[in-house]
């Protein structure tokens, strides 16, 4: 098999305090690997911008520039903030055309990259999936080691398929991305779309390192990703409603059965606190149905639409012969 160039593929959001940190680590993991004969010199960085207000583009301008000569820094800029999970998709997407597998990674670094080489070497055996998982999360708060066990749990219990305390952190070879491009979902969600894909996959654990800035997904954000990841992949939702339906289908039996001794006997009324109890606790349920069907009929909407899931402003590409640099605006002001 021969020596693979990789396209290391990296979100940024609002990261220029620590962006150049995390370009310099990467680019002597880079060197490292090639030295080893893991990867080839062709292998680059991708950077993608997710609309960012701060002077991340910036950052990236100015990475790539210092490394055209060796073409080893590329950025994507795309034109407004589309999530953690499109932003990866785009930068996957590219290197799909640019390179033979692609290792996608967060901007902090957390996730340990001395393992890359394990990554490569689970490659270099015929797994065209490498999946980075944390074994060891002792750097994570309670509340935040406590929430991930949670949510994949929940994902499993509700049937969909996902690697436990695995987020982003993966490798993914040129035929698989061919076939995640088939994938169409404007609701995107990687975690549970790349199981689905099958190919040879393999398992590389890791310890998670201490974060070095306060997180970009707070548990608002993680919420909605969980919700997304179910309602996108699971329709037991629906059917735990159906479930619901039957039970107190058959509980409104036994309180008529009730009502009617009642009546017929001539025994007191309790008054309006059943009555009360009984609205109260149908209503809810109610509303809380009309509410995931909601959710359901809200993904149909978007999904029928076919709007783009991401927009591409700016590519810089040093190995373009066009001179892909000269595409971006000669403007040296952040966005704001």
């Amino acid at each position: 098999m021969k020596i693979p160039a990789i396209a290391f593929v990296v979100p940024c959001y609002n990261e220029e305090a620590i962006l150049q940190e995390t370009i310099t680590q990467l680019l002597k993991k880079r060197m490292d690997l090639i030295r080893k004969k893991l990867i080839a010199p062709e292998s680059r960085i991708v950077l993608v911008d997710d609309g960012s207000s701060d002077c991340t583009w910036e950052k990236i301008k100015q990475a790539v520039e210092k490394e055209r000569k060796d073409e080893t820094v590329c950025g994507i800029r795309l034109s407004a903030n589309r999530g953690h999970q499109n932003a990866l998709l785009a930068g996957l997407m590219y290197a799909k055309d640019h390179a033979d597998a692609a290792v996608s990674l967060d901007a902090d670094l957390q996730d340990d990259i001395d393992v890359l080489d394990d990554f490569m070497r689970e490659y270099l055996h015929g797994n065209e999936i490498v999946y980075g998982v944390r074994n060891d999360r002792s750097a994570d708060r309670f509340f935040k080691r406590f929430s991930a066990v949670c949510y994949y749990r929940m994902l499993r219990w509700m049937g969909v398929r996902t690697i436990f305390n695995h987020a982003d952190y993966r490798l993914m070879s040129r035929r698989a991305l061919e076939i995640l491009s088939e994938y169409r979902e404007v609701n995107l969600y990687l975690r549970g779309i790349v199981p689905l894909i099958g190919l040879r996959q393999s398992i590389v654990f890791y310890k998670r390192k201490p974060a070095v800035r306060p997180t970009r997904y707070p548990l608002s954000k993680m919420l909605l990703l969980a919700w997304d990841g179910i309602t996108s992949f699971s329709v037991r939702p629906i059917r735990i409603i159906s479930g619901l339906g039957v039970l107190f289908l058959f509980l409104s039996f036994l309180l008529l059965i009730r009502i009617l001794y009642v009546k017929f006997f001539g025994y007191t009324v309790d008054g309006w606190t059943s009555m009360l109890l009984a609205v109260t606790v149908f209503g809810g349920v109610q509303l809380l149905s009309l509410g995931v069907i909601g959710e359901y009929a809200a993904k149909i909407y978007m999904e029928v639409k076919q709007r783009p899931r991401f927009n591409v402003e700016s590519i810089l590409d040093p190995s373009d012969k066009k001179d892909s640099l000269s595409r971006e605006s000669d403007s040296k002001e952040c966005r704001k």
